[in-house]
């Protein structure tokens, strides 16, 4: 549950607009040191900041419905390590301090803890009136 809140918190700062990552997006290309990622994101992401910015906040919603709800926790863990490991791999470059750094690879950590834990004992899952594929 806690992950879950953790990606609708993110999310919810998305929720009246995605106007602000503009700048956000475009500087993430010329600060990131990682050969091929660093291209990809000055040619690819920077002109089209509006598509990857709407992409972040609803996989960022979803994921962290699914994880609050208990339901298809493992693969919404996997939706969780993958955004995290995004923006680890992206924001986490445009921040100075390297120890405010940990903050965003810890996501990474946490989404990873709960591919390997599944459900907790509270989730909707467990239910046996849930379909197979929300389980």
């Amino acid at each position: 549950m806690a992950v879950g809140l953790f990606w609708l918190y993110f999310a919810s700062a998305k929720w009246h607009g995605v106007d602000w990552m503009k700048a956000l997006i475009q500087s993430a290309g010329p600060a990131n040191p990682i050969p091929g990622l660093h291209d990809l994101l000055i040619q690819l992401v920077a002109p089209n900041w509006f598509f990857f910015a709407i992409l972040q906040t609803v996989g960022e919603t979803v994921v962290g419905l699914l994880l609050v709800l208990g339901l298809a926790t493992r693969w919404a863990g996997i939706g969780g390590f993958l955004l995290a490991t995004n923006l680890a791999l992206v924001v986490a470059f445009e921040v100075s301090d390297p120890g405010f750094r940990w903050l965003y690879y810890l996501g990474v950590l946490v989404n990873a803890q709960v591919i390997a834990s599944g459900a907790g004992s509270l989730a909707l899952s467990r239910f046996g009136w849930v379909p197979a594929f929300l389980r």
